[in-house]
């Protein structure tokens, strides 16, 4: 157990959309804890919930049934004048920036602390300060036309830290950025966790968000909770089936033009440890044995490689077995999977 401060738990959280007519579930039963410190991944594919999850969070959703704790404080309980006042500890940025497009990029990061009702100076203050955090301190005078969406991106980071959250919720942040720039993103959120203190939830359909950065990870499958823990955990050993299909090799789920019906296959997955042991090497020298590697990649994990492989056993089930013990033997992860990557 930890002791650790919870910020936010949920409840036997549901939530339904109704027209009159017709009722959606988009969350059903959900029960978590987001602990201080965390960078906290809710990761799932489109229309699994996840941003009507984060939603519930600053209550800009309520909930169906169930209860979302704040700090100990029950979101759907409070008047709206403390709601106000709680949600100046909740920021959150979004995958569309939502900058005002005729206010230069100062006034923009300044429209938080205005609603605040901090004073003009305070303001100005203020949002240097964080515009020098973000890295756009020469751009205070520009207009958000004149950015690049990773630039866009960092006003709006710069907005939702100007009222010093305690959390940052992040809504597909990185969903329209290339590749580059969502690592710099990434790198800029881990840098404000690091040194600003900053608890930070991100909603992402993107397995690599949840690598880079995130140390809790839960995933979210038509508004169910499919599994929740350490990133390192689900990475190694999933245990849902939407989980083996997040972290399995791209291609894994779909290992045709090639027949394996009725093969042996396994995948293992090291950690920054066992990668740098010669494993398959072992095996040889151990077994005398040698397995077929059909997919393979590397991820880092919190700055630490991470691998996986998905491998077939030559058979006889004793040979399969002596090379499973001598991989577990390396501290490697084992599971068994069938033909199309799920788990056997």
């Amino acid at each position: 157990m930890s002791d650790r401060q919870t910020v936010f738990r949920l409840e036997h959280v549901s939530k339904v959309f109704s027209d009159g007519k017709n009722e959606v579930k988009a969350l059903d039963d959900i029960s978590l804890e987001i602990e201080k410190g965390d960078i906290f991944g809710i990761i799932g594919m489109s229309g699994a919930g996840k941003s009507t999850l984060v939603r519930t969070l600053n209550r800009l959703e309520d909930v169906s049934d169930g209860a979302v704790y704040f700090n100990g404080k029950d979101l759907k309980t409070l008047p709206a004048a403390k709601l106000r006042k709680e949600r100046q500890s909740i920021g959150m940025i979004f995958q569309g920036f939502n900058l005002l497009m005729q206010k230069s990029v100062i006034k923009n990061v300044m429209m938080a602390l205005k609603v605040a009702g901090a004073p003009k100076e305070k303001q100005i203050e203020k949002a240097k300060e964080m515009l020098e955090i973000v890295g756009l301190a020469d751009k205070a005078d520009a207009y958000p036309a004149q950015l690049s969406g990773g630039q866009k991106q960092r006003v709006a980071i710069a907005r939702a830290l100007s009222t010093d959250p305690e959390v940052l919720l992040c809504d597909e942040a990185t969903s329209a950025l290339d590749p580059k720039i969502t690592g710099e993103i990434l790198d800029l959120l881990q840098k404000i966790n690091r040194e600003l203190g900053v608890t930070i939830v991100i909603i992402t359909h993107e397995m690599k968000v949840v690598e880079k950065i995130c140390t809790k990870v839960a995933i979210i499958n038509h508004g169910h909770l499919e599994e929740i823990g350490s990133v390192h955990d689900i990475f190694t050993n999933p245990q849902s089936d939407v989980g083996r299909q997040l972290v399995y090799p791209e291609g894994a789920d779909e290992l045709n033009p090639f027949d394996y019906t009725g093969r042996r296959l396994i995948r293992i997955a090291f950690d920054g440890h066992s990668a740098n042991e010669p494993i398959l090497a072992n095996v040889i020298q151990r077994t005398g044995y040698s397995i077929n590697i059909l997919e393979a990649n590397t991820s880092s994990i919190n700055g630490q490689a991470f691998g996986q492989m998905i491998a077939e056993l030559p058979g006889p089930d004793e040979a399969d077995e002596k090379i499973i013990a001598s991989l577990r033997k390396d501290g490697v992860s084992i599971t068994e999977v069938t033909e199309k990557g799920a788990s056997a």
